[in-house]
């Protein structure tokens, strides 16, 4: 069976395709055009009929994007490329691939890519997490990505910091509306914002890494807020949905201490007196959201 995983990003839009036990026979990344809708479809049927060319076949096709197809009005709802919005994308794109599609948030296919074939290949849950300019998050159970009533379980980044103390006040307002969102505090641009807080200086979050491993007391500081953030969220999640194995995304998820540092914290605020949630790097990095779409069927 021939799998193609499209990646529908707000600046490129990347292809794969997938052979049945999940080899790459090929992938190819293209600029999204700026703006502008139907050539976005276009360059996606384009992608699919070039793959289906060189391979000489006809695949099944999932389609990743950063927004959401809308239960209530089955039009895409929260995309980074805003020309998509409000459009019957799924409907569209089917339309002019002649076949039925599938589509999901691509946090969902991050986490399903690493379910079936990476960090969490022998879990039965996984809680994939991405830890980048957002945070956003997906839960696989037995391979299938679990959707939710209202299409945003795995949500996590947009609920309140847990046992917010003193350091962590006046709450930061989110983008979404609401006060104190994870997101906040635990994407890039949070820890940017922390250190500038604790120091006055403004580092990106590598910067911050290389500071503290140098004996920077202030840079660890930073680091121990951070950690301590993600361990409270997180026991949040294990307390819920108690998965096997959370694996880390995104640009923050390539800081090496928080898999020994954060388990070690988690164990303050998750309800067991035992925790085997094992904390995991991503195994394919930034192809996991495509091969994921790949993955959807």
């Amino acid at each position: 069976m021939l799998r193609i995983g499209i990646d529908l990003g707000g600046t490129k839009i990347e292809i794969i395709a997938l052979d049945a036990d999940g080899r790459e026979l090929l992938r190819r990344r293209v600029p999204t055009p700026a703006g502008d809708y139907s050539a976005t479809l276009a360059e996606v049927a384009g992608l699919v009929a070039w793959a289906e060319g060189e391979l000489g076949a006809r695949g099944s096709v999932g389609i990743g994007t950063p927004g959401a197809v809308s239960l209530a009005t089955g039009l895409l709802k929260n995309a980074n490329s805003t020309c998509l919005n409000g459009r019957p994308v799924k409907q569209d794109l089917e339309a002019l691939l002649g076949r039925k599609l599938r589509i999901a948030n691509d946090a969902n296919c991050f986490a399903l890519s690493e379910a079936v074939d990476g960090a969490g290949r022998d879990a039965q849950v996984v809680f994939g997490v991405i830890l980048g300019t957002g945070v956003g998050g997906g839960i696989v159970m037995s391979r299938r990505v679990l959707v939710g009533a209202n299409a945003i379980a795995g949500e996590w980044g947009h609920n309140p910091l847990p046992l917010p103390r003193a350091e962590d006040l006046p709450l930061p307002e989110c983008y979404c509306g609401r006060p104190g969102c994870i997101e906040t505090y635990l994407s890039g641009p949070g820890m940017v914002k922390l250190h500038a807080t604790v120091t006055g200086a403004s580092l990106s979050p590598p910067e911050i890494v290389a500071a503290a491993a140098a004996g920077d007391a202030s840079a660890e500081r930073t680091l121990q807020l951070y950690e301590d953030r993600l361990a409270r969220s997180l026991a949040g999640v294990i307390n819920v949905v108690d998965p096997d194995v959370i694996v880390l995304g995104g640009g923050m998820s390539n800081i090496e201490r928080l898999y020994a540092s954060v388990p070690r914290l988690w164990a303050r605020y998750v309800f067991s007196d035992s925790i085997v949630t094992r904390l995991e790097r991503h195994r394919h990095g930034d192809s996991s959201g495509v091969r994921g779409a790949a993955w959807l069927w």
